[in-house]
């Protein structure tokens, strides 16, 4: 069974902005420091583009994990998409949605995934993966409105 994560972000700074930062590779690997993550293939600086695969590895739950990637349904600044080539969920699809309002842009994550290994997948997606997710978008967002001019903080 899959897991929904919808994650609502405003960003008082314009939508070009917040979605540029959000393909960042730069700010994605500044985001994750604390998990040590690192690009091991494909595009390792400046911003990702419709058709890019990357491979990540990072450290979760003390252990050394590598998630590939597509980015697919770029339609900047409105949206795009990434979803898991290889790695270790059964499912990771997760798209970012952005729209100005009034002058602030509303980013929305909507993150799919499910654990591996069935019953006991499941079983780890409600006592700790959800959660861990949650805050994982949550701390990425973050280093995005942290990234952004002071006066649109």
């Amino acid at each position: 069974m899959t897991q929904l994560i919808v994650l609502d972000t405003v960003f008082d700074a314009p939508i070009a902005e917040v979605c540029a930062l959000s393909l960042s590779v730069n700010l994605h690997l500044d985001s994750m420091t604390h998990h040590r993550e690192k690009v091991i293939a494909g595009r390792t600086t400046g911003q990702f583009v419709e058709g890019d695969v990357v491979t990540w590895s990072a450290r979760h739950f003390g252990l050394p994990l590598r998630l590939t990637v597509r980015i697919f349904d770029v339609d900047a600044p409105h949206r795009f998409a990434d979803e898991q080539v290889r790695g270790p969920f059964a499912v990771y699809h997760h798209e970012h949605l952005f729209e100005e309002i009034d002058g602030r842009t509303h980013m929305q994550d909507r993150l799919t995934f499910a654990a591996p290994f069935g019953p006991l997948g499941r079983l780890a997606e409600k006592l700790f993966l959800r959660r861990y997710m949650q805050t994982l978008l949550e701390e990425r967002n973050a280093a995005l409105i942290s990234s952004l001019r002071p006066e649109q903080r």
